[in-house]
């Protein structure tokens, strides 16, 4: 379910995709000191087809009176569905229908900045671009993510800005003029069912983590500090961490997957083969932990640093799992989250 970001029709308009394959529109309705909401208009997708997702073409802020109102829509036979809604009265008029995965097409997507370029996700793992003026061909396919892609939501604050999400647990930022290689990667310890960009605080996302629950990230210094990457380059860039916001408002720095480098955590029995493995990197780094409220941080020191020695602090007797991470020369300072 997903509310317009405009009025329709003098209404709060409600999308919803239904189990029975059909998207249907509710308008919210006033009347003294209760609200109901009443059929607008309903659209049948395909016959014996879930219908998966709906996003609309108004999120970004300040959309033009004459830019037309649109739904995009996904199913579980990998289709996408281009849908028109009409202002004046009720109506939902197709427009494209085309096949877009291989498997179910579990979200769709408007880009807010540019509304003839929508997203998919699917079940096989791949992130799709689409101009829907061609809709037979995507502009990109990514395999980024290792699993089925989710979630995905446009930024109505920056333009060029796209998070998406997938059942590897993995949140992702990207520059759309480049879609080979993401800005930003963050693990979140739970499918990421569903994400949100923060209507006034542009640097907020909250993502719907399934087991791990809800997670609010603070991207201030991945999209405020990035520039933007060259579409000649493939992984010259360094990556910028995402932060994570705990109960208390405290943050907690969480390092990316790049290219170039190996995050992982393991445990102590297998810490000792790491470190010798770690020693035969020309670039290893050393790590240092620091006392924080809830966790504990490693931080990296170096470059140029080949101890990978973790120290236990003096009033613990032991860590749990230890977080180890190797940068390439000439890359950032990051820090590390590890639970005791």
């Amino acid at each position: 379910m997903k509310w317009c970001h405009i009025r329709v029709a003098g209404h709060a308009l409600l999308g919803v995709a239904d189990a029975g394959g059909s998207i249907e529109l509710l308008r919210l309705v006033g009347s003294e000191n209760t609200y109901t909401l009443q059929p607008f208009a309903s659209f049948a997708l395909e016959k014996q087809c879930l219908a998966l997702s709906l996003d609309w073409s108004t999120g970004k802020a300040g959309r033009a009176c004459d830019q037309p109102l649109k739904v995009i829509s996904s199913d579980s036979r990998g289709q996408l569905h281009l849908l028109k809604v009409t202002e004046a009265g009720p109506g939902l008029q197709g427009v494209a229908t085309w096949q877009a995965h291989h498997f179910e097409a579990w979200i769709a997507a408007f880009n807010y900045w540019q509304t003839e370029i929508v997203y998919s996700g699917g079940d096989d793992g791949l992130l799709k671009g689409w101009d829907t003026r061609t809709p037979n061909t995507s502009i990109f396919s990514s395999k980024r993510h290792s699993m089925g892609v989710c979630s995905i939501q446009s930024s109505p604050h920056r333009e060029d800005l796209l998070a998406t999400g997938s059942y590897d647990e993995h949140i992702l930022l990207w520059d759309t003029r480049n879609m080979r290689q993401p800005l930003a990667d963050t693990a979140v310890q739970g499918g990421v069912w569903r994400l949100r960009w923060h209507p006034f605080h542009r640097h907020l996302l909250l993502a719907a983590c399934m087991h791990g629950g809800l997670r609010i990230l603070n991207c201030e210094k991945a999209i405020g500090k990035t520039p933007a990457p060259s579409k000649h380059s493939s992984c010259a860039s360094p990556h910028v961490p995402l932060t994570l916001l705990g109960p208390h408002g405290e943050e907690h720095r969480v390092n990316p997957r790049h290219c170039g480098s190996s995050v992982r955590l393991i445990s102590r029995r297998q810490s000792a083969v790491l470190r010798s493995y770690l020693r035969s990197r020309k670039h290893a780094q050393s790590l240092r932990p620091t006392r924080c409220q809830t966790h504990w941080y490693m931080e990296l020191i170096g470059p140029g640093s080949t101890s990978t020695f973790c120290r236990r602090p003096s009033s613990h007797s032991s860590w749990g799992p230890l977080p180890i991470a190797t940068l390439g020369p000439g890359q950032q300072m990051w820090s590390i989250t590890g639970r005791l």
